[in-house]
This record gives C-alpha cells, structure tokens and sequence, in this order.
C-alpha cells in the first residue's frame, strides 16, 4: 500500500502540492488527472524521491520512503518518463538490463523475457533506441521500468508523445501487464479518455490538490464534482459528435 501523509510542495511562491493525503491499494491502477501545472507530476515524483516535500511523508507498506538510500527505493519502483529516457548510446539489451547491473544481479535471459512481456521481437535487443520507432522506444522503456520485478509502476505522462494508434495499444499493453504481474500502478495524465480506458480509480488535480476521488463508471455518468466534469467534457463531446457522424 501506499499512503500520502499531508503531502506539500513549493516552488518560491508557487504551491505544487497541497497537503494531499490519500491512500492506494496493493493492486490498484490509479490515473492522476489534471490540467499542466496541477501538481500530478511533482506528486508522482515524490514517490519515489525524485523530488523532496517540504512538509508530509510518502509510506509504502508502513515504511517511510526516507527510511532507505534513494536507489534502493527506486530500484523497487518502476518508473517510465514521457520521453522515453533511454540511454542513447547503449543498446536495447543494455538500457533494459542497467537496473538489474546496478543492483548486482544475474541478467541471464532477462533481456528476453522483457522484450517478449512487451510484445517486442528478441531481434531488437542488439539496435540502439535511435533505430527504433516512437512507440518500440516507449515499450523499452516499461521493459526496462520492470526488470528488476518491482511491485509498483509510476507513470509518468508515459503514452503522452505517442501517435493515438500506438498509443492505444501500448496503453492496453499495460492494463494487460499490470493485471498479470500484480502491479501497483499510478499513471499521470491530462487525458481524461486514457485515464477511464486504463485506470480503476481516478484522481483529478486541481491547484495542487485532489479535487475528485471516482471510479470511471461513477465519473461517465456525471460524478466527481464540477472539476472532474469539466474534464469529462473533451470525452464526451468527441464521443457526441462521433455519434452523430454515424446517423
């Protein structure tokens, strides 16, 4: 489990983060919503210690996350940027096996293995990331983030750069992975159609604060608060005119 204990975060005069308190279940695939500069990003990287509150604690399983050095704790959390982050200049074995080299554990057929839990061919393991499209790239990335078999998964604007074809796959790749591997799982995103096709639990940020707390069925028909149906409203009015080209 995790927990959030009167989280806060500043910038100079800017409040990122404002006293959040929430927890999420072992298991749960939670999506942070928002508009950008609402404070899902520096509450996603918190988490993991990516960034420093300035008031409150981040607990896993009880313990607070400043309990342990920083790589250790991230070693158990995977985490996948917008932009990919893989390392340019080392190969697709390379990028995907670094996390189980820096904790000094065997890679065997590793490699193998993450490339075929993310439907990507073994013959890919040898090119460099420059040799890839947007979307094999990304699919590297979650290998990577999931290597080491950790428990949780932080997404952080992780389909976002994707084109809507490969992003719709990839998405339904990691509902697939998360229910297979047990995943405890957050995704930050501004898209509220993604975070209701992917997610059991939506969080909507408003301001640095969590304004709705629903499941998607609850926010579709019309819960959650006026924030999270200001954000329902892109959904529903593509959904709307989709209807009325097919009459």
């Amino acid at each position: 489990m995790i927990a959030l204990d009167h989280l806060s975060r500043r910038y100079d005069a800017v409040t990122a983060v404002d006293d959040v308190s929430l927890t999420i279940a072992r298991g749960a695939f939670v999506a942070l919503v928002g508009a950008s500069g609402s404070g899902k990003s520096t509450l996603l990287r918190m988490i993991n210690r990516l960034e420093t509150p300035d008031r409150g604690h981040v607990l896993i399983d009880g313990r607070d996350v400043t309990e342990e050095p920083a790589p250790g704790l991230r070693r158990r959390i995977g985490y996948v940027f917008q932009q990919h982050g893989l390392f340019p200049h080392m190969t697709v074995a390379s990028n995907i096996a670094i996390g189980l080299r820096l904790a000094g554990r065997a890679i065997g057929d590793r490699v193998g293995v993450m490339l075929d839990l993310v439907e990507l061919p073994r013959e890919l393991a040898d090119r460099m990331p420059d040799e890839l499209s947007g979307g094999q790239r990304q699919r590297v990335a979650i290998a990577r983030a999931l290597a080491t078999e950790p428990p949780i998964l932080l997404l952080d604007e992780a389909l976002g750069a994707l084109d809507p074809v490969t992003r719709d796959a990839v998405a339904g790749r990691l509902v697939a992975l998360h229910a297979r591997l047990g995943l405890t799982t957050l995704l930050v995103t501004h898209d509220m159609a993604e975070a209701l096709l992917t997610a059991d639990r939506v969080l909507v940020m408003e301001r640095g604060r969590i304004v709705a707390d629903a499941t998607p069925s609850q926010l579709v028909a019309g819960g959650g608060g006026a924030a999270a149906q200001a954000l329902m409203a892109v959904p529903r009015h593509q959904a709307e005119r989709l209807a009325a080209l097919a009459r």
